[in-house]
């Protein structure tokens, strides 16, 4: 079996979004092939909309909802015309996350699948994550699926983005979970200093630890909570932002990376792992790097650039080519649902 997809992502961090067009191929397992790939990045305008699209009113949310599913549907299209591909078997879009509260039986991704299918005229799989929490997972993390069907060869996948999260099997099974806030966090900081992002940690580097900050940081419940769980943006606002309002931000930087450093590291070294792929925008902030390895005795395995950037776009067009196929794509080994399920919309 040979499909063609296009994955589309657009983290929390904000970097811009990732397309990313594949084969797949089928035979006694998956293998793939990166055809095109690239980000493109949100207007000023989108970015604050996107940016701030927790604080809407429930109307204007819905109108941010079509419209940047709209945005989504004309940038593939430019995308598919660009690169003159012809044969697409279907578009998967994540979504941009604006709320998410598994605890509370909701995940909210906009970016309507059915404006992308209105401009396209391609099949598009959408909103992946809601099934999953309506039956009781957290709705995070997805990529495990994509970890054991095309990285297995890995003792674990690590993907430092708006969050770190992890994968990798323990007693037979992949299991997942979010481990701590890095760019959500770092990127603010920086912004704050009149930078988009902290470029390889040059900032963190310059800062000093705040040794109190860091303390009560890791002391913070979520640290200590078993998996499968999960982060998002209303947990910083709650546990993070408000410690860092009276610190000074150079210092904030370096002692946020070098709280995600050790959360990163003391999750590798409890799971004895030895060697670890590590993808996502913040595998490109070389002192974050340095930080884990410091701590830790692991192979820390940086794949080409590639599979940094477009890793989550890959699975996710993956994960739509499983949902057509009515084949299992969330494991309820890593988000603590009832069960393995195959989740998305069809439009």
């Amino acid at each position: 079996m040979i499909f063609h997809a296009i994955g589309l992502m657009s983290g929390t961090s904000l970097d811009g979004l990732d397309i990313c067009f594949v084969k797949f191929e089928k035979t006694h397992s998956w293998s793939f092939e990166i055809i095109k790939a690239e980000t493109v990045s949100y207007s000023e305008n989108l970015y604050n909309d996107l940016k701030h699209a927790i604080d809407l009113s429930a109307a204007q949310l819905l109108e941010l909802h079509s419209a940047y599913g709209f945005f989504l549907g004309q940038t593939v299209k430019r995308f598919i015309e660009k690169y003159e591909i012809k044969n697409v078997d279907l578009i998967a879009s994540h979504g941009h996350t604006v709320y998410h509260q598994p605890q509370k039986k909701f995940t909210l991704q906009i970016g309507d699948g059915r404006a992308i299918r209105l401009e396209t005229g391609i099949p598009v799989v959408y909103d992946f994550r809601s099934q999953d929490v309506l039956m009781g997972g957290n709705g995070a993390p997805l990529v495990p699926i994509g970890d054991e069907l095309l990285f297995s060869e890995y003792d674990a996948c690590l993907n430092l983005g708006g969050f770190s999260n992890i994968s990798l099997r323990s007693a037979g099974k992949r299991v997942a979970f979010d481990i701590a806030p890095v760019n959500i966090v770092l990127n603010q900081l920086a912004q704050n200093l009149g930078k988009d992002f902290d470029e390889n940690g040059t900032l963190a580097r310059n800062g000093n630890i705040n040794e109190e900050l860091l303390s009560a940081l890791n002391e913070l419940s979520f640290y200590h909570q078993p998996h499968p769980k999960s982060l998002g943006m209303e947990w910083c606002h709650e546990n993070i932002f408000p410690r860092l309002e009276n610190v000074d931000s150079l210092d904030a930087l370096a002692t946020i990376t070098e709280h995600s450093a050790y959360q990163i590291a003391e999750v590798i070294t409890n799971n004895r792992l030895k060697n670890i792929l590590f993808t996502g925008g913040g595998t490109y902030n070389q002192y974050l790097i340095e930080k884990i390895q410091n701590k830790t005795q692991a192979e820390i395995i940086i794949p080409e650039k590639e599979i940094i950037d477009f890793k989550e776009a890959l699975i996710f067009a993956l994960m739509g080519v499983l949902r057509l196929n009515n084949e299992i794509n969330v494991l309820s080994s890593a988000t603590g649902s009832a069960h393995d399920h195959s989740s998305g919309i069809i439009a």
